[in-house]
C-alpha cells in the first residue's frame, strides 16, 4: 500500500476538523492499525480493549476480538477527523466508516 508523505496526506483531506467522524466496526477490526498510519491527525488509537467496552458483538465479531487479544482500533480523536476517507480505504477488514457528526 503506498502512503502519502504527511504534508500530501493532510493536503487530501479537504474538510475542517468535526464535520465527519470516523466509525469502527468493532465486529471487523482486527487492529492491525493500517489507519494509525494513515491518519495525518492521529485520530486513532490501537490498544487492548475490554469485551465489556464492546457491546453488540456478533459471535464472529467476539470470536475475533478473543484470537487478537482484544486489540482493535478506537477513533479516540474523531473530533480531529478532516474527512479525508484514507482510514477507510487503508482498513483491511473494511471496518471504517465515515459519517457526518
Amino acid at each position: 500500500m503506498d502512503t502519502l508523505p504527511p504534508d500530501d496526506a493532510k493536503t487530501a483531506c479537504k474538510h475542517p476538523a468535526g464535520h465527519f467522524k470516523p466509525v469502527i466496526d468493532p465486529n471487523r477490526c482486527e487492529g492491525k492499525a493500517a489507519c494509525l498510519a494513515e491518519c495525518p491527525y492521529d485520530v486513532f488509537v490501537v490498544g487492548r480493549r475490554e469485551r465489556a467496552d464492546l457491546p453488540g458483538l456478533t459471535t464472529l465479531g467476539m470470536l475475533k476480538w478473543w484470537m487478537h487479544g482484544g486489540i482493535q482500533a478506537e477513533a479516540l480523536r474523531a473530533d480531529q477527523c478532516h474527512g479525508c476517507g484514507l482510514c477507510v480505504t487503508a482498513c483491511p477488514e473494511n471496518a471504517i466508516t465515515l459519517t457526518r457528526a
